[in-house]
């Protein structure tokens, strides 16, 4: 009896331990901001993370006061993703189909998108976003774009000092118009731009 006596307050000295610690990790791992990765599922009225883009919508009970949930995917490291035409889409993206699907709740059109970073010309919706120091060099009709019907073909001018654009063309800082021209490859205008660097 004397033995159990001398171990109880080593036994409860080493239970209060225990407990000590895993509160510890528990309110430790509770605190630490878990970031998500690859792909996820929120509420529509949910904040997407920047970067991340909306793969998915679907009808969800899951979701009160929307009813829609959004699975949405990480951007990091794709060169080329479909998304709703909904979902933002990250700096250096641009759109370069759209169609009709039955993934996109709300709106039924679907966007696929392509990191152009590394790249110095693509064919684009002419909706999409246009990244800085690309122009529009040439407009026309497409079955690739629901929506507008209108394709355009886009470059980076980096490393020129002239081009020839369309004249809605977004012009870059420290670009200026220099002459205008009549032209068939502006689908819109039918005017075009030579454009040089100042």
């Amino acid at each position: 009896m004397k033995t159990l006596r001398n171990h109880v307050p080593h036994l409860i000295a080493a239970l209060l331990l225990l407990l000590g610690m895993t509160t510890a990790a528990t309110a430790q791992a509770q605190a630490a901001p878990q970031r998500v990765t690859a792909s996820a599922t929120v509420c529509s009225n949910a904040t997407i993370p920047a970067g991340w883009v909306v793969t998915w919508s679907y009808s969800s009970n899951s979701c009160p006061g929307t009813g829609v949930a959004y699975t949405i995917t990480d951007s990091s490291g794709a060169t080329s993703l479909s998304v709703c035409s909904f979902s933002p889409i990250p700096p250096n993206w641009v759109v370069t189909w759209s169609y009709s699907t039955n993934s996109c709740a709300g709106t039924g059109v679907g966007y696929t998108i392509a990191n152009v970073t590394n790249s110095t010309s693509a064919s684009v919706c002419s909706f999409t976003p246009m990244p800085p120091n690309w122009v529009v060099t040439w407009s026309y009709s497409t079955n690739s774009c629901v929506g507008t019907g209108v394709g355009y073909t886009i470059a980076k001018i980096t490393t020129q000092t002239t081009a020839a654009v369309c004249s809605f063309s977004p012009l870059p800082a420290g670009w200026v118009v220099t002459s205008s021209y009549s032209t068939n490859s502006c689908l819109g205008s039918g005017v075009g731009y030579y454009i040089r660097k100042a």
